[in-house]
């Protein structure tokens, strides 16, 4: 069961780095939150802000089994934080391959899968309280909440309580039958299908997420499938 034990800090640099600096002696499942990060990371290094008290900042130690790619945890990750987030809002959330979840056009939520060994340590964080003023000014991608998509608050400890619980199901089904037991959910909110992108020298318009993960781009020479690289969406 994801969530137990709970290492909680009021303010700390990352839930990432608790976790990091402790895989040794705590078993799977065990979590990281915070109210605040002072040095939150997100993919390719770069820095996530929050505003203190408004998201969700959880890190999760899994030990997955022997020849499961640990990146496909992004992707199990970002379906069980879609379905949470559609739980409490009532509306549909897309997926923006390969970490990020989507309200409304806007960023709500981004995955950091950090693997340790044997260990995968896997951030989440989503935005939930917060308003305009408090998001980031300018990112590749107009940030939202939770609150400015329904225009009211949010209980953080039931929506991550939600997103503990999809999350303890899907890992256990990727576990048992790998990236086909949840490619469905993963497709249906596919917000890259049928887009103009480029992905490092491959652009092309976006297709389905294969199996094993990667992206298809249908480019003038054919389908390619992307392993990883940014995502630059066209107009």
């Amino acid at each position: 069961m994801i969530g137990e034990p709970r290492l909680h800090e009021a303010s700390c640099a990352s839930t990432q780095a608790i976790l990091i600096d402790r895989a040794h002696d705590l078993p799977e499942g065990a979590v990281a939150t915070a109210d605040h990060q002072t040095a939150g990371r997100g993919r390719l290094d770069r820095s996530w802000q929050d505003a203190p008290g408004t998201s969700i900042l959880c890190s999760i130690l899994l030990r997955p089994p022997p020849g499961h790619p640990f990146p496909e945890l992004s992707l199990v990750a970002a379906v069980a934080t879609a379905e949470a987030v559609e739980s409490h809002t009532g509306l549909e959330a897309q997926i923006k391959w390969p970490n990020d979840v989507l309200v409304q056009g806007r960023k709500v939520a981004g995955i950091l899968a950090e693997a340790r060994g044997e260990v995968v340590v896997l951030g989440i964080g989503v935005n939930v309280n917060q308003t305009a003023e408090q998001l980031p000014p300018v990112t590749r991608r107009p940030p939202g909440s939770l609150r400015l998509a329904t225009g009211r608050e949010h209980d953080r400890e039931t929506v991550l309580a939600t997103l503990f619980d999809r999350l303890s199901e899907l890992y256990d089904a990727w576990r048992e039958h790998g990236l086909e037991a949840i490619h469905d959910g993963l497709s249906a909110r596919n917000m890259l299908f049928g887009r103009p992108l480029r992905v490092g020298e491959v652009a092309g318009t976006g297709g389905a997420i294969a199996l094993d993960g990667r992206l298809e781009v249908m480019t003038p020479a054919g389908p390619t499938l992307v392993e990883s690289g940014e995502v630059e969406v066209g107009p």
